[in-house]
C-alpha cells in the first residue's frame, strides 16, 4: 500500500528505522489520499527543494508497519491524520497531528533543523 506522492515511501520498519538513522534531519508524514493529509504531501514536495538538508517521506498510515509512528509517545493523544514526525539524529524533535499549513511546517523546520 504506496501513497500517491512524489515523496520517498518508506513502507516497512526497517525503511523507517535505516531512513531516520541514516539522515540527520527527517520529516515523515504518516496518512491516507485523505483531506487533511494531501495538502500536507503537497507542502513536503514543495519543500524538497528549499530544504536540502531535510529528507522527507510519507507512510502509508493503515500499514502494520506503520505502527512504529502510530505507537510513539509523542503521538499518544493524536485523533487527527495525518501524524507528521520529525527527527534529528535519529530521535523525535516534534510530533504534529492534522493538517499544517506551509508556514506551520517551515516554522516547525526552522526552528529543528535551521534554515
Amino acid at each position: 500500500m504506496t501513497l500517491r506522492t512524489n515523496l520517498t515511501h518508506l513502507v516497512t520498519e526497517a525503511d523507517h528505522k535505516k531512513f531516520t538513522e541514516e539522515n540527520e534531519n527527517v520529516m515523515i508524514c504518516c496518512g491516507r489520499m485523505g483531506p487533511m493529509c494531501i495538502p500536507v504531501y503537497g507542502v513536503m514536495e514543495e519543500l524538497e527543494s528549499e530544504y536540502k538538508h531535510v529528507k522527507f517521506a510519507d507512510m502509508a498510515f493503515d500499514s502494520p508497519d506503520a505502527k512504529v509512528i502510530r505507537d510513539l509517545p509523542e503521538c499518544r493523544g493524536f485523533a487527527g491524520l495525518p501524524f507528521t514526525v520529525y527527527y534529528k539524529n535519529g530521535k523525535v524533535v516534534k510530533a504534529t497531528s492534522s493538517i499544517q499549513s506551509h508556514e506551520e511546517i517551515t516554522e516547525i523546520l526552522d526552528s529543528n533543523f535551521g534554515k
